[in-house]
């Protein structure tokens, strides 16, 4: 099984040689900047972590991982912008409507979205496409929920606005390495449960979110929980999930660190 390090590497640089459309023209600028503003690419990884435990290839589901960059990238832009989180820098650089102004960075998230689907849309199975599809309106029904101040179920905002995306990353994995829809219900819990943790335990290291609501410590608790029950899940599937599990513990680990 390859590490998450060996798929990281692999996305990377199917992404720095990805050609995006010729009618974007200047636009491509505006779109790689978003695309190399660093990250772990956790979604892609778990993509192709997910098909090669599965007993797929995971360099054909290098397309789906990368689709799942963009719609990540995509998510970013526009969340960056004044008329939302009006945030002026991301990972230690400007952010796009900074960089480029306001107007290029809607258009460059509208083209990072349209670049992903694309990518998703050139597999036969059309099941890939629809699973980022559906998943890239639960993130926009999330953000509406945040940005109307619906906030009375974080859970529920967290599953749709984080988690969504995390769960078609497992989604298209699957659809990559041909399981059935019928066998894929504890490997669909893994990345819900997956989800929940990423976003509980950025709510922890940014000191928000759930822990202003409930605090530190129950947010600690509900990491330790969240963690023990996508482990759970995942040795219920018969296949070697290590690589996933070892993501698990990566991000439990930052939990309890975030305590200390």
């Amino acid at each position: 099984m390859r590490s998450p390090d060996e798929h990281r590497e692999r996305i990377d640089d199917f992404l720095a040689g990805l050609e995006l459309s010729e009618e974007l023209g200047g636009l491509d600028e505006v779109v790689r900047y978003a695309l190399e503003g660093g990250g772990k690419r956790i979604r892609p990884v778990l993509c192709l972590a997910t098909t090669e435990a599965a007993g797929g290839d995971p360099g054909e589901a290098l397309g789906a991982a990368a689709a799942l960059e963009l719609v990540h990238s995509f998510s970013l832009v526009h969340d960056d912008l004044p008329a939302l989180d009006d945030d002026e820098e991301r990972r230690g650089r400007p952010t796009v409507h900074v960089r480029f102004g306001e107007a290029q960075a809607i258009l460059a998230g509208d083209a990072l979205l349209n670049e992903a689907f694309a990518l998703a849309l050139g597999y036969d199975d059309p099941r890939v496409g629809r699973e980022l599809a559906l998943a890239t309106s639960g993130m926009i029904g999330g953000q509406y929920l945040d940005i109307n101040g619906s906030r009375e179920d974080r859970l529920e905002l967290n599953r749709l606005k984080t988690a969504r995306l995390f769960e078609a990353s497992i989604g298209c994995g699957l659809w990559v390495a041909g399981i059935p829809a019928d066998e894929q219900e504890d490997w669909r819990g893994f990345g819900a449960q997956f989800g929940v943790l990423y976003q509980v335990v950025d709510d922890l290291l940014d000191d928000d979110g759930l822990v202003k609501e409930r605090g530190r410590a129950a947010t600690v608790e509900l990491a330790t929980a969240t963690g023990s029950r996508a482990r759970a899940t995942l040795d219920a599937i018969d296949a070697d999930t290590s690589v996933l599990t070892g993501l698990v513990d990566e991000l439990a680990a930052r939990a309890q660190h975030s305590s200390v």
